[in-house]
């Protein structure tokens, strides 16, 4: 089990990781004024997001699913089923961003660098959160 624990910590980690930078690079490329630097993060959000964001999230979910499956007494923990929450509003993020990364590649994006900046915080409030319930578990 700690074998799967250390793994799943680990894919969390890059998920974040790439949470973090995706829309970082959206508000660069919101701002970007030449073609040849919005084709330059067309290619580096895409290879982000399908290279190291997508196999991460799967990891980091498919690990989780197994721990569950190794600790099932879990499920009875109330601090257990407020990370689940937050798990499945983080992976409703993660498709948004494949949104936008869509409407970028086909220059539809409707969005400001600014809107980006507050776009990216969000992950960072549930880090926040879930770090909280798994090591202090509140309920």
């Amino acid at each position: 089990m700690l074998w799967v624990k250390a793994f799943h910590i680990i894919f969390v980690v890059t998920w974040f990781a790439a949470l973090f930078y995706l829309p970082r690079l959206f508000v660069y490329h919101a701002m970007a004024e030449d073609e040849t630097g919005r084709e330059r993060f067309k290619v580096m959000e895409r290879k982000l997001y399908r290279g190291i964001m997508n196999p991460s999230a799967v990891l980091a979910v498919g690990l989780g699913v197994w721990l569950l499956w190794l600790a099932p007494w879990w499920l009875q923990e109330g601090w257990l089923h407020a990370k689940i929450a937050l798990v499945a509003l983080l992976v409703g993020y993660h498709l948004y961003c494949g949104r936008l990364l869509r409407a970028f590649a086909e220059e539809r994006n409707r969005h400001g660098h600014v809107w980006y900046r507050v776009f990216n915080e969000l992950p960072v409030l549930v880090l926040v959160a879930v770090v909280i319930l798994v090591v202090v578990k509140p309920f």
